[in-house]
């Protein structure tokens, strides 16, 4: 469903759902994005940080939700070594428009190339999941999709969001939550999703992994 102006990050029954999966489990987060931490945090989830040890490459595939899943059990299975005993979540987000696929800008010019190709355009925003069972290691994967929509940009809109400084650690340049939520027309799947963490489908796999 397109998102409304009053929807919340994250849904109040996804949240239960996630903290009934998780149960007495403590969580390791292998990413250092604060948007990840914020939506944990927004379900009341305690998670301790670990930044995981793997350098991702420009996004090159031909599956790229197989992509993203790939990336972001690699980025758990990095910290299994100091998360012996505990619940791992590594997560992996791309941005595709018409095929292709974007990446964290590396500088500004390259920032300002991606929200201009956006710009007026439906693009997908693809996030890999990845959970790992520190005690057993037992794992599950999975990905989840949204289409984004931004409307016409000017050239003041972009310089704007550049001086922010809010593009350069983001997929795509943008942050849905940031000041480039003002270019989005409507979202069509799940919000939390755009931000970096689909938290209905982290549930599920949770609860593959703690529940065998």
């Amino acid at each position: 469903m397109p998102k409304r102006p009053d929807q919340p990050i994250v849904l109040p029954r996804d949240c239960r759902a996630l903290n009934a999966a998780i149960g007495r489990w403590t969580v390791i987060l292998a990413s250092t994005s604060p948007r990840r931490q914020e939506i944990l945090g927004l379900c009341g989830i305690p998670v301790k940080i670990l930044r995981p040890t793997v350098i991702e490459p420009e996004p090159k595939a031909r599956d790229y939700r197989d992509w993203v899943r790939r990336w972001a059990l690699r980025k758990a299975l990095s910290v299994a070594g100091k998360a012996k005993g505990k619940l791992i979540i590594g997560a992996d987000t791309i941005v595709v428009l018409k095929g292709r696929a974007m990446g964290k800008p590396i500088d500004a010019a390259d920032a300002r190339g991606m929200l201009n190709r956006l710009s007026g355009h439906t693009h997908q925003v693809i996030t890999g999941v990845a959970v790992l069972d520190g005690r057993g290691g037992m794992l599950a994967t999975g990905s989840v999709v949204s289409n984004v929509t931004f409307r016409k940009l000017t050239k003041h809109e972009v310089d704007s969001c550049l001086e922010t400084g809010e593009p350069w650690d983001k997929a795509g340049a943008y942050a849905l939550q940031g000041h480039a939520g003002r270019f989005v027309e409507h979202v069509t799947g799940p919000v939390d999703n755009v931000v970096g963490l689909p938290v209905h489908r982290l549930a599920q796999l949770i609860g593959r992994v703690t529940h065998k």
